[in-house]
C-alpha cells in the first residue's frame, strides 16, 4: 500500500507540470484513496491489538465475578446447614415435648413452620446463587479459552518470526560488519542495510554487492509467503545535490526503496502483493546527523518484516 501510495505521490510530481488538470485531479484522487486505504489497514492492526487487551480485561472481570460467586454459595451453605441443624434440633425438641403439653406441641409446630419457610428460601437462594455460579464459571471458560486461542496465535507468530530472523542472519552472514544489521522487535523483523552496501553516493542503482545481499534476503522470503515487505529508503539530512529528475532526498529515498522491490521482483516465488515500497527521506534518523558516522547509520534501506494476522483476525471475528 505504501508503495502504491509512494508512487503515487512521484507520479504526481513528476507528472503535474506536463498533464490536463482533469488528470491532475484523477491522481490526486487516487493518491488520497491509497492514503485512506493506508490508514484504514493501521487502524485494523490497532483493533486486533486493542480486541487482545479487552478480551483480557473481560477474563480478569469474570475471574473477580467468579471468586465472589464462589464466597457467596459457600456462606448460603454454611446458613443452609446451621438451618438444618437447628430444624432437626427442634424436631427432637418437638418429639419430647408432644408427651407432656398439647400448647408446647402447638408452639413448637409453629416454629417448624417458621423454620420449613425459612430453610426453603434459603433453598431457593442457594438454588439461584448456583446456577448464577455455574454461568459465570461457563463464561469465565469461554474467555479463558478465547484468550489462551489470541495468546497461541501470537506466539506462533512470535515463533514464526524469530525461525525468520534466524533464517535471514544465517543468509546474510557474508555481509556481516559490512553494514547490515538484523533484528527482531516488537513481533516484526527488521533488516537494516547501509547505503554503502547498496547505493553510490546520490545514485539509487544497486551495486553488485548489494544486489547479492538483495537477492540472498529474497531467497529467504520467498519460503515465507505469509510475511508483509515494507522497504523504508532512508536519508540523512544533507540536502541533494545529484544530477536527475529529482526534487530532494525524499524522492530519492523512494526511488532506493523501489530499487530494493524491484531486485525482489525478480524472484519469481515472491508474491508482489506481499511488497510495498516507502520512501522516508531524512525524517526517521536513528543517530545523530552531526557526525560523519551517524549520517552514514542514517543513509539506509531498511525491510520491515511483519506477519500477516488474518488468522487472528478471524479469530476476533468468531467470537
Amino acid at each position: 500500500m505504501i508503495k502504491k501510495i509512494s508512487f503515487a505521490v512521484l507520479t504526481l510530481a513528476l507528472l503535474a507540470s506536463c498533464v490536463s488538470p482533469k488528470v491532475y485531479k484523477e491522481l490526486e484522487g487516487k493518491y488520497a484513496n491509497l492514503k485512506q486505504e493506508n490508514r484504514k489497514l493501521s487502524d485494523e492492526n490497532e483493533a486486533l491489538l486493542n480486541a487482545k487487551n479487552t478480551a483480557e480485561n473481560e477474563l480478569k472481570q469474570l475471574t473477580t465475578a467468579y471468586n465472589e460467586a464462589v464466597a457467596e454459595r459457600d456462606k448460603l451453605q454454611a446458613d443452609y446447614n446451621a438451618t438444618k441443624s437447628n430444624l432437626e434440633n427442634l424436631k427432637a425438641s418437638y418429639d419430647a415435648l408432644e408427651k407432656n403439653s398439647t400448647a408446647a406441641i402447638t408452639e413448637n409446630s409453629k416454629k417448624n413452620r417458621e423454620l420449613l419457610a425459612q430453610l426453603e428460601a434459603k433453598e431457593q437462594a442457594l438454588a439461584a446463587e448456583s446456577a448464577r455460579l455455574a454461568k459465570l464459571k461457563k463464561e469465565l471458560q469461554d474467555r479463558s479459552n478465547r484468550v489462551a486461542e489470541l495468546e497461541s496465535v501470537i506466539a506462533s507468530k512470535d515463533a514464526a518470526m524469530t525461525a525468520l530472523k534466524n533464517a535471514i542472519s544465517r543468509a546474510l552472514t557474508d555481509f556481516e560488519g559490512k553494514g547490515l544489521t538484523v533484528e527482531q522487535r516488537d513481533g516484526k523483523v527488521y533488516v537494516s542495510m547501509e547505503n554503502k552496501l547498496l547505493f553510490s553516493s546520490g545514485s539509487w542503482a544497486v551495486g553488485a554487492e548489494g544486489r547479492r545481499a538483495v537477492n540472498q534476503l529474497g531467497g529467504v522470503l520467498a519460503d515465507n509467503p505469509d510475511i508483509a515487505v515494507l522497504i523504508e529508503g532512508h536519508t540523512d539530512n544533507a540536502p541533494y545535490q545529484g544530477s536527475g529528475n529529482l526534487s530532494g532526498n525524499w524522492d530519492l529515498s523512494t526511488k532506493r526503496a523501489t530499487a530494493i522491490v524491484n531486485i525482489l521482483r525478480e524472484n519469481n516465488n515472491i508474491n508482489p502483493e506481499n511488497l510495498t515500497a516507502a520512501g522516508r527521506g531524512e525524517f526517521a534518523p536513528i543517530a545523530t546527523n552531526d557526525t560523519p558516522e551517524g549520517k552514514a547509520k542514517n543513509r539506509r534501506i531498511e525491510v520491515i518484516l511483519t506477519p500477516k494476522l488474518d488468522e487472528l483476525s478471524k479469530l476476533l471475528s468468531d467470537n
